[in-house]
């Protein structure tokens, strides 16, 4: 009996978090998934209505101009994070002098939260008060950088703040790819001569395509999910000009009173993060049995 009870412990420490996950989790996309397929409104109303929500949210302007906003942010905030971090990998990899003070300078931005983020860079970029003003203090008067305040700009505003809070994460883990190449393949072919350049662009940049995957597959969820950033910086404006999937989401649970247009942007939020990830652990779990 004592032996049969130990064996048990562990089931029922985790319990209380698997019940907490399935009904938190689970149950709640679960609820959110049939919400998407009635008539909500203000209220949930549970009478299946089939996919009207969704013809309405791929009707809807606003939606469309959040999921071309997603387009923007995500391609150049992937692409940006993923060239400025290896490009910091790199020269850390140098085994530049301070190297441990110069990762914590780009690591730090990382440890604070979005919102702290966003307002700092509200500050930096408002017109009045931030780059611009301090520019034209000094003698330029001719100097515009109002992109926070410009419709057709301010999602590139956005952009800025969030490759400069991802950039130092993807270089920890770009370093740590570099760092696991086998030096003797390295130094073989420094004896060969070939050129720095061109052992990077053949031989170690080539070994850390698991790297790179992990890092497009933060980087997109992160893209997928902006939320705070977005608020703390902008609301969504000027207008609906840096309104993403996330924002649209928000505004119409908690200021539109309408549960079901929430409801199924998130379902769709969901499933373009499913289109990402579920092929890569495919793959993953397929080379690992192979």
């Amino acid at each position: 009996m004592l032996s049969w009870l130990e064996r048990q412990i562990p089931k029922i420490i985790l319990a209380p978090t698997f019940a907490a996950v399935t009904v938190f989790v689970y149950g709640f996309i679960a609820w959110t998934a049939w919400i998407s397929l009635t008539k909500s409104r203000l209220l949930p109303n549970y009478d299946f209505a089939g996919l009207i929500q969704y013809r309405r949210l791929f009707d809807n302007p606003r939606w469309d101009m959040a999921m071309g906003n997603l387009m923007v942010f995500g391609l150049l905030f992937i692409l940006l994070s993923m060239v400025l971090g290896l490009w910091l990998a790199i020269l850390l990899d140098q085994q530049i002098r301070a190297e441990g003070l110069i990762r914590t300078i780009y690591l730090y931005p990382m440890a604070l939260s979005m919102i702290v983020t966003g307002t700092a860079w509200k500050w930096m970029l408002n017109p009045g008060l931030g780059l611009e003003s301090l520019v034209q203090r000094w003698g330029f008067d001719g100097f515009r950088f109002d992109w926070l305040v410009d419709p057709d700009r301010a999602i590139y505003a956005i952009v800025i703040a969030a490759v400069w809070q991802a950039s130092g994460f993807v270089m920890a883990l770009f370093l740590a790819g570099l760092r696991s190449v086998d030096g003797e393949i390295i130094k073989a072919a420094q004896v060969d001569g070939i050129p720095d350049w061109r052992i990077y662009a053949s031989i170690i940049l080539p070994s850390m395509a698991p790297v790179f995957m992990s890092a497009f597959i933060v980087l997109a969820h992160l893209a997928i999910k902006s939320f705070d950033l977005v608020v703390a910086m902008t609301g969504g404006g000027p207008g609906y000009a840096t309104d993403l999937p996330a924002t649209y989401m928000y505004a119409m649970a908690f200021s539109r009173g309408d549960l079901g247009q929430a409801a199924s942007s998130a379902m769709v939020m969901m499933m373009v993060i499913f289109a990402i990830v579920v092929p890569y652990l495919y793959s993953e779990l397929r080379a690992k049995h192979d």
